[in-house]
């Protein structure tokens, strides 16, 4: 009996209803934090500012804090004298105000007394006892940060979706943002299957494998925003199963099964995805990656990835990232990045259906590949893959293509 594959679908209409799921089921949802741990999250809402930055005039730079019509005229031949009644630090504050022919000695970050409106370096000024040279003409506001230069009050300074990375924080902080709304990061969990599969730390018998999908899909998963878990490993049994994924689904709302995808004796998920909730997609039009599997149970998806990894890789980037991505938030008009160049060896197609080649990319030559999809090594050095249509047997050495980079 040969393989039966009852949902087939081409790449295009694949990619469609993964999508139409995502969105279909999984809305969006947001969660209050603290600044302070924020980087990394993706902002929720826009945020506008709350008050002035600064929120005073403050003085630029060490110095002496003067009325600038009293440092008119000064140079080092002939220096205007002031007296100085009072020396500000940065926080504090003075009831002495700045008035013609007197000043007020101020550090920098230090709101300016009223009466001043420029600031001379202490570089061009030589304090005596009480009194204080100016060696050169100020102008107004010189050296000084007016109130609200930086922001004004109400003023929009993050926009949803944005990147919180070390500067915006930087921004919420001065605002006195103790807790900010993000993106609540998608639930994703991954069960790796087969009788075959051993974990890390276990004796590894004859005729097993280490299991390598879990720890990399969930890497992967997290790269897109995600907050993944491995799950554990389930065996070539119904019961067994159906058990695991009832399970793992009350802890996630996308759950990821490696292996055990294809028509194949011992290969049950999709017998279970039928019984539990319904199966969108049983097969893809793609080489590697044809026996994948899609469903949905009680409003959240399941994706059965094929067992060998470079095969699970692809179909994850290459059909599950955009979505995931978006749901975490963090880019709303996602692509992947992608590099032209020129192949330098020859690929053979198989005609009918997408094939995604592994490549390297180097500067402007693009190198395929050439390893079955059960090759680990090749994922350690491929930087992403090139689309072969499905009615293209062959891409010559030198033909310019697109390359599709990994993250």
């Amino acid at each position: 009996m040969g393989t039966e594959f009852l949902k087939i679908k081409e790449c295009d209409e694949a990619i469609d209803i993964i999508q139409e799921l995502f969105d279909e089921n999984l809305k969006p949802e947001s969660e209050e934090i603290d600044v302070a741990d924020a980087y990394g999250r993706i902002l929720f809402d826009d945020v506008y500012s709350r008050m002035d930055f600064p929120p005073f005039n403050k003085a630029l730079k060490d110095g002496f804090a003067v009325l600038s019509s009293d440092s008119f005229g000064a140079s080092e031949e002939s220096p205007n004298t002031l007296e100085v009644i009072d020396f500000l630090e940065a926080g504090a504050t003075t009831e002495r105000n700045v008035e013609k022919g007197k000043c007020i000695e101020i550090s920098t970050g230090a709101a300016m007394p009223e009466g001043a409106d420029a600031v001379v370096m202490v570089e061009y000024a030589e304090k005596g006892e009480g009194t204080v040279d100016l060696l050169t003409t100020a102008t107004p506001f010189q050296d000084v940060a007016k109130k609200g230069s930086d922001i004004e009050e109400g003023k929009l300074i993050l926009e949803k979706g944005d990147f919180l990375n070390p500067g915006k924080i930087g921004v919420l902080l001065s605002q006195g943002f103790e807790t900010i709304e993000v993106f609540k990061k998608p639930s994703v969990g991954i069960l790796s299957s087969g009788n075959e599969i051993t974990l890390q730390g276990e004796e590894l018998e004859y005729g097993k494998i280490y299991d390598v999908n879990g720890g990399m899909i969930k890497n992967d998963a997290v790269s897109c925003g995600a907050d993944a878990r491995f799950l554990g490993v389930m065996r070539d049994d119904y019961d067994e199963v159906k058990e695991k994924i009832t399970e793992s689904l009350k802890e996630v709302d996308v759950l990821f099964c490696s292996g055990g995808t294809s028509a194949g004796l011992g290969d049950v998920l999709k017998h279970v995805l039928d019984e539990l909730g319904e199966v969108h997609i049983h097969g893809i039009s793609v080489q590697p990656g044809k026996p994948t599997i899609v469903g949905v149970i009680d409003g959240k998806i399941v994706i059965g990835l094929p067992g060998n990894p470079v095969s699970a890789l692809m179909i994850f980037n290459a059909f599950v990232a955009e979505p995931l991505t978006r749901l975490a938030g963090i880019d709303r008009n996602f692509e992947l990045e992608t590099h032209k160049g020129k192949i330098t060896k020859r690929i053979h197609s198989q005609v009918g259906r997408m094939q995604y080649q592994l490549v390297k990319v180097d500067g402007e030559n693009i190198h395929p590949i050439f390893k079955d999809s059960g090759a680990i090594f090749s994922l350690s050095t491929a930087d992403g893959y090139v689309k072969i249509p499905k009615l293209v047997e062959l891409v010559d050495e030198g033909e310019e293509v697109e390359v599709y980079l990994f993250n």
